[in-house]
């Protein structure tokens, strides 16, 4: 069986919605439910339930377009019930065509193993591990990578009506252009880790993104008829811009939730720069801000839409979550400076040290004859002037800064008082051409 609309168009009709549980009702104020089996109400109505989401390990970071299911895990802890984060191993070898238009590309084992060992220490950021809701972390390769072809035929495949399949959105919408047996058996695996997951662990409810709809639907139907089980699924709407864009890597415009592969400082300017048509939106999807500072922040948003309240919140928020407090501190502390608000003196040894990662920089030493740099040195080694004679020509015309001061011509030589913490200086070409030097003496 396999009911429900969007949740907001059925709560006026669904006998569930008379009783809306705490986690739904969470879930819907926030724009976070958009479908629900029959029966999924009841079910956490009832007391606490065991609920999984599958992550796919293709890379090996998380990034944006997974927090909201990793939000969704959140949401169910904090309402008493147990989340289960389910990682990929067998899954990830061959990938989930769902929202997919070509094939994905196959990787090795080893490459798999090592995508889960890093999206494992990732996803306990969020959860909590202790406790009476503690959360697992699982690999369905424990029981996938030794699953023998004819055991799965004869104990999966059978359960499974191969029209029924083909209905399914994310193989009717691959027909056309076509999708290999891999690919289309990959809802069979999924339902089946549904199976295991009830079996070892006590799971009875999936969640996952809209596009998930009909893999979820495969797995309730595999308890019931294999396992003799009552199974759940809720899903979510899947994360798109004002403009329709979605989130994700692949989409040409991933950002990462690994620090290496996108620095916290990047990683905040994403969320400030949202628009004001989206910020209100992610505020109630990517943050546990309450409904009343989300609406007061959308408040503010339209009527001081410059100051961009709403986005920055959403930045230090969602920055904080992913990277802890001192990382999301330092990337204000290095957009208020490039972006005219921060005082070069004040900055902090930490916010310098990002800063040098993300604008030209250099250590300069004394010069040949063994004399010690100026400041045309500095401009030079950066690359923010092309020679000596350039830098020369742009000090006399009182283009260039040193820790927020325009130098005057005679200011050529560096001093003590110029090191800022960890002996770094910052120099700045025009209004907005900043780099970071480190004298070596």
């Amino acid at each position: 069986m396999e009911p429900t609309a969007t949740a907001g168009a059925s709560a006026g009709h669904d006998k569930d919605a008379l009783a809306r549980p705490a986690l739904l009702a969470e879930l819907e104020w926030r724009g976070l439910l958009h479908q629900a089996t029959e029966g999924a109400a009841a079910a956490l109505a009832a007391g606490p339930v065991s609920a999984y989401i599958g992550f796919d390990p293709t890379a090996a970071s998380l990034h944006v377009g997974n927090l909201l299911p990793i939000m969704g895990l959140m949401h169910l802890q904090r309402h008493g019930h147990r989340p289960v984060a389910l990682v990929g191993g067998g899954t990830g070898m061959i990938g989930d065509p769902s929202g997919r238009s070509s094939e994905r590309p196959l990787i090795t084992r080893e490459e798999v193993a090592a995508n889960v060992a890093g999206i494992r220490a990732q996803l306990e950021r969020f959860l909590d591990f202790h406790g009476p809701a503690a959360a697992r972390v699982v690999d369905n390769g424990e029981w996938l990578l030794s699953l023998g072809a004819v055991d799965f035929m004869r104990d999966v495949g059978k359960h499974f009506s191969v029209n029924t399949m083909l209905a399914k959105d994310s193989v009717k919408s691959r027909m056309d252009i076509g999708i290999s047996y891999t690919e289309f058996s990959y809802m069979l695996l999924q339902a089946y880790d549904f199976l295991e997951l009830n079996r070892r662990y006590g799971v009875t409810m999936q969640l996952g993104g809209s596009d998930q709809w009909g893999n979820i639907t495969a797995g309730t139907e595999l308890l019931r008829r294999a396992g003799g089980a009552s199974g759940h699924g809720v899903t979510m709407p899947l994360v798109t811009t004002a403009a329709g864009a979605k989130f994700g890597k692949s989409e040409g415009n991933a950002i990462w939730l690994d620090a290496a592969l996108t620095s916290p400082y990047r990683f905040y300017q994403f969320w400030v720069n949202q628009t004001d048509a989206d910020a209100g939106r992610y505020l109630r999807y990517f943050t546990l801000l309450s409904r009343e500072e989300i609406e007061a922040l959308e408040r503010a948003a339209a009527e001081r839409p410059q100051l961009r309240e709403a986005q920055q919140a959403l930045a230090l928020e969602v920055t904080t979550r992913v990277h802890g407090e001192p990382a999301a501190r330092t990337a204000l502390e290095v957009s208020a400076l490039l972006f005219g608000k921060g005082d070069p003196t004040s900055m902090s040894a930490d916010a310098l040290a990002a800063l040098a990662a993300e604008v030209p920089s250099a250590t300069v030493g004394p010069n040949e004859e063994g004399a010690a740099p100026d400041v045309l040195d500095l401009f030079v080694a950066t690359g923010l002037a092309a020679s000596k004679g350039a830098a020369k020509r742009l000090l006399e015309q009182g283009g260039l800064s040193v820790n927020g001061r325009k130098r005057a011509a005679s200011e050529r030589a560096l001093t003590d008082a110029d090191r800022l913490a960890g002996g770094r200086i910052l120099i700045r070409k025009g209004a907005r051409d900043w780099a970071v030097a480190t004298l070596n003496d």
